[in-house]
């Protein structure tokens, strides 16, 4: 399914939408102002939800008319049964959790399936700032400067898949996006993935 242009600009948000089976049951954790969720609910008719640290991005999805709580990921998904929906998604998030392991066991016993999208800290423009310049990369993808950061735990793509295999979690659909939103080849070796994709969607469900 192709999204218009009006919905979003971000391409990884896009990807994520089109691994929701429409009417599914969505948890969005760490769902900022609520664009994905938005996203959702026009385009996939998702009974949609939401958990947002910062006040400001609760208020943002409230004006949307979303459904949102304030609530933290590494605590508050303990508070929802198991199996309570069909996807739960971390997605530009799981980097600025302080268990990734933790919040991505809980967002498979949560839903039935989850999905992860993150920055990949081992693209060749990372690595190629780190060595050439000496300095925490600043990108596009992580426009932080490293004092003000509020990503704590960086990661790889070959780091997230090693994750994965410690905890169980099958793989059902992986994705990597080059800088310029393009398709990194799907064939390819993760090696690959990790040198040239800027950043990763992953579909995950219990092993």
């Amino acid at each position: 399914m192709t999204f218009p242009d009006t919905h979003t600009n971000r391409i990884d948000l896009k990807l994520v939408a089109e691994m929701v089976t429409p009417g599914s049951r969505v948890l969005d954790v760490g769902c900022g102002d609520g664009e994905l969720l938005a996203l959702l609910a026009e385009t996939r008719n998702v009974d949609a939800r939401g958990i947002e640290l910062s006040r400001e991005g609760v208020a943002g999805c409230v004006a949307r008319g979303l459904s949102v709580i304030q609530g933290d990921a590494d605590t508050d998904l303990t508070e929802y049964p198991d199996d309570a929906f069909d996807y739960v998604i971390l997605s530009q998030t799981i980097q600025a959790t302080r268990n990734p392991r933790f919040v991505l066991e809980q967002m498979l016993r949560v839903g039935q399936r989850a999905i992860v999208s993150f920055p990949n800290f081992g693209h060749w423009r990372m690595r190629s700032q780190v060595f050439f310049q000496g300095r925490m990369p600043v990108t596009d993808a992580l426009p932080y400067a490293w004092w003000d950061t509020p990503n704590i735990h960086f990661c790889t793509i070959r780091d997230f898949v090693t994750l994965c295999e410690t905890i169980g979690a099958v793989k059902e659909r992986a994705v990597a996006l080059d800088a310029a939103g393009g398709r990194v080849g799907v064939s390819a070796p993760w090696w690959f993935w990790n040198l040239f994709g800027a950043q990763a969607v992953f579909l995950l469900k219990r092993g």
